[in-house]
């Protein structure tokens, strides 16, 4: 019987201190200040395009080779061995 009582005092006080952890975080995000703006973006760079399979890439991230008609960016290795072999 004293078990019992224990058992059911523990599952009513586990259960009492979740609803109160409950109601305070709903209490707390309603009235909290919404975050300030992010501001302006950060300035991007310009993607150029995979002259052999068609996809865009940064610069910066691209495999990259020049030849007499300029600086060619690729998005692999298998894409500028196909364009050296045209």
């Amino acid at each position: 019987m004293l078990a019992r009582f224990l058992v059911w005092a523990l599952l009513l006080l586990v259960v009492w201190r979740a609803l109160r952890s409950l109601l305070r975080g709903i209490v707390q995000g309603a009235s909290a200040a919404p975050p300030p703006p992010a501001g302006p973006p950060e300035k991007g760079e310009l993607m150029v395009r995979d002259p052999v399979c068609g996809t865009f890439v940064l610069p910066s991230r691209s495999v990259s080779m020049r030849d007499r008609s300029g600086t060619h960016h690729f998005c692999s290795d298998r894409c500028r061995q196909a364009y050296q072999e045209r």
